[in-house]
């Protein structure tokens, strides 16, 4: 099983962002994705879980062995792709218990209800283990809250909505040292055998506390690198100058 992009070319209002990009992320493997900014990294994020403000004009995603290129935003969830996005939207008037029984139940087949007192018993827990007041189940989704606040909830939904490929971008951007810690141990606490994750980010800090199984560099739409933890390091203490003679 993994999430294979092949020659992937995508493009923004005119403007070609990804070039031929190939990269596969088996199940059980963390890989991380570190770049200049402009590299194509949020981008290729947005591509595979189907933003449809970019193009796509070459090449395929699949989803163990199955293309979802076609697919809609809502069939690529259900099929098993969550993204956690950098900046995460406010939805008012939606509570976030609300929100996540509705895409839980959008999960099930049809006739089938979700167990209430199951649901809600689950939830508390996943927030206990991410320090999050419980009183966060009746406020909208993301509507007032701090930045730590919002990735934390991200990563809430994430683990409610089990996914099997989980993409993480920046989701380190804006967080202090202990919200960081907290979600990172939300992320850890779903690694298994059976999902893979694509982690997005510019530091060494995220990758202190989720360690990859491997780094990519991205450059100019492309992978241009590939190593181990190692290049992480390397990149921290180097920049991204080494590539240009490496």
């Amino acid at each position: 099983m993994s999430l294979t992009i092949e020659n992937l070319h995508a493009s923004v209002d005119g403007n070609e962002i990804l070039k031929g990009l190939n990269l596969e992320i088996p199940a059980g493997e963390v890989h991380a994705i570190m770049g200049p900014n402009g590299s194509g990294k949020s981008t290729l994020s947005k591509i595979i879980a189907g933003h449809d403000d970019y193009e796509v004009s070459e090449g395929r995603v699949l989803l163990d062995g199955v293309d979802i290129a076609k697919l809609a935003v809502d069939e690529r969830s259900r099929a098993g792709i969550f993204l956690a996005f950098q900046y995460p939207a406010e939805v008012p008037g939606v509570s976030n218990a609300n929100f996540l029984r509705a895409a839980l139940q959008a999960r099930l087949p049809e006739g089938e209800e979700i167990d209430a007192v199951a649901f809600y018993k689950n939830m508390y827990a996943k927030m206990d283990e991410l320090e999050m007041n419980r009183k966060f189940t009746s406020r909208s989704v993301n509507e007032g809250f701090s930045g730590g606040e919002k990735k934390r909830n991200e990563i809430l939904q994430m683990i409610m909505l089990d996914p099997r490929y989980c993409l993480l971008d920046e989701t380190d951007s804006g967080l202090d040292i202990d919200a960081l810690k907290v979600v990172a141990k939300g992320v850890n606490s779903m690694r298994s055998e059976n999902r893979g994750f694509l982690v997005i980010t510019h530091y060494q800090r995220l990758l202190d506390y989720i360690k990859p199984d491997h780094v990519h560099v991205m450059a100019d739409g492309q992978i241009v690198k590939s190593g181990g933890a190692e290049l992480a390091l390397k990149l921290e203490e180097s920049g991204y100058d080494f590539l240009k003679t490496a």
